[in-house]
């Protein structure tokens, strides 16, 4: 597989997420061509501010693993992580993160701030974004339309 195709496993993750009422980000992990751990977000569904889509993936990859390292490691997901999620990134020693779209506004990838090239931080991966780039922003770009028209809808 490639990463366009793990990429869109991610992608499907995401609608599952968004079809929950969560707002649509999907992960995978994947260790030498093989996928260890997915997730897609679940915070209001879990009531748990850390159920990141990212995070849910690397607990699963680390299940599997039985380590909290993910060392060789890719993390495949929709959305630039934010400042947690990029965190644990570092924290689990990803080799390599994929996002697609780009987080203007908690991006901690390159957008915002870029944790993954901090040189006091002793973990660094390698980075690569813009992969389907299109397809995960509008993913994103129908969910918080449809949250906004149906609103609209209620408040009139």
């Amino acid at each position: 597989m490639q990463d366009e195709d793990f990429m869109r496993m991610a992608i499907a993750l995401a609608q599952e997420a968004a079809s929950l009422g969560e707002v649509p980000v999907g992960a995978v992990v994947v260790k030498d061509g093989v996928v260890i751990g997915k997730g897609r977000n679940a915070p209001i569904r879990l009531s748990d501010p850390t159920a990141h889509a990212e995070i849910q993936a690397m607990r699963e990859a680390a299940q599997h693993l039985g380590n909290y390292r993910l060392v060789g490691c890719t993390l495949y997901v929709t959305l630039e992580p934010c400042a947690m999620c990029s965190g644990a990134i570092q924290h689990a020693r990803i080799a390599r993160l994929v996002y697609g779209a780009r987080d203007p506004k908690t991006g901690c990838c390159g957008s915002v701030v870029d944790l993954m090239t901090e040189q006091k931080l002793n973990h660094h991966c390698e980075v690569s974004y813009g992969l389907l780039a299109a397809e995960c922003g509008e993913l994103l770009s129908q969910f918080f339309r449809s949250k906004r028209t149906s609103k609209s809808l209620t408040s009139g």
